[in-house]
């Protein structure tokens, strides 16, 4: 049965040519930062990202957590969208790993505000409350159906946190999706951050990797956090490679990904059962309210050989990424309409 996989991006596979560059990537070690092709990768997504340096670490949140671990003091709060990923989907780790408690606020379409924030913001005061440290900002937020926060109100987001006293953390897993959408660069989006997380491993294909970029000194204590929570890597060059073509060359084909799912999402808006909005999608995430059992729905396109992923009794998710074309989205749209949800109850 062929299968199209929805998912998310984190499934396309990686290219021939990021193959071909990892089987002839010079290497040295990185712990000693000696490998070569680990710097040029730095380097180039610290420019793109408009930030002075950046490290490769293995995961995003791993890299997350090093943002986070290097911003903030143990028993201090982050302020985080309450449906962001570092809060509901890194297990607890700014708490486990770094003493540090999230200070949930609930954002339409996960897109924070200096409003939103600010009743939430303690740098003084009564000596027992807790002290806030960082804001962390999503961009573009899964949950929320891969929602981009322009530039103009991202900076005065980091802008209004800035004036408190508080560092500012970028979880940019799919920043490469936000600028893509609006045809502007990386950088737009990292004004006033001092701290940024980028994957190569989503809408760039690389087969693993995401990077953390900042000031030299943030980049320098960066560096220690990733060793002391076990990330220290050897001739990791041969993984830098994939992301350096996939920063080079998959960046451009974004807008196919977001007009697929824009499509899609019209295909869905007109069956019974599914609501969505197709005028919301933004970039290559396609969330779906249905009127069924949402992980049930997910068994059977499976059966059909259609993935896609349950995100609540009544949410369903697809993603949109290299590895799905207009066929697949059709397949999607046929299964869907094949089963039906109209009328059945969570």
């Amino acid at each position: 049965m062929m299968r199209s996989d929805f998912r998310g991006d984190t499934v396309a596979q990686p290219t021939l040519a990021m193959r071909k560059a990892m089987a002839n990537a010079e290497v040295g070690d990185d712990v000693y930062g000696e490998d070569p092709t680990v710097r040029r990768l730095e380097e180039r997504t610290a420019e793109l990202l408009g930030m002075p340096a950046a490290l490769f670490v293995p995961t995003g949140s791993m890299g997350n957590q090093v943002c986070l671990r290097v911003l903030a003091r143990p028993a201090t709060e982050v302020i985080v969208e309450a449906q962001s990923h570092v809060l509901q989907y890194e297990m607890a780790a700014m708490a486990a790993l770094s003493g540090l408690l999230p200070r949930a606020v609930s954002a339409p379409k996960g897109r924070l505000t200096p409003a939103l924030i600010a009743p939430h913001i303690r740098t003084g005061g009564t000596y027992y409350l807790t002290r806030t440290s960082v804001l962390s900002v999503e961009n573009t937020h899964n949950v929320a159906g891969g929602t981009v926060l322009r530039p103009e109100a991202s900076a005065e987001l980091a802008e209004a946190a800035k004036s408190r006293g508080i560092a500012t953390h970028l979880d940019g897993a799919r920043l490469w999706n936000a600028a893509a959408a609006l045809s502007v660069p990386e950088s737009a989006f990292t004004k006033g951050f001092d701290a940024v997380m980028v994957c190569y491993s989503k809408g760039l294909r690389a087969p693993v990797g995401s990077a953390v970029a900042g000031s030299q000194d943030f980049i320098y204590e960066a560096r220690r956090a990733r060793k002391l929570l076990g990330g220290g890597m050897r001739q990791v060059g041969i993984l830098a490679a994939a992301a350096l073509v996939g920063l080079e060359r998959e960046r451009s084909r974004l807008p196919e990904d977001h007009a697929r799912a824009r499509r899609l999402a019209e295909a869905l808006a007109e069956l019974p059962g599914f609501t969505i909005d197709p005028a919301e999608v933004e970039t290559n995430i396609v969330m779906c309210t249905v009127s069924a059992n949402a992980p049930r729905l997910v068994e059977q396109l499976a059966g059909r050989g259609v993935l896609a992923a349950a995100f609540s009794d009544v949410l369903l998710r697809f993603v949109t990424h290299a590895d799905v074309g207009d066929a697949d989205v059709a397949r999607a749209v046929a299964a869907c309409r094949e089963i039906g949800v109209s009328g059945q109850r969570p």
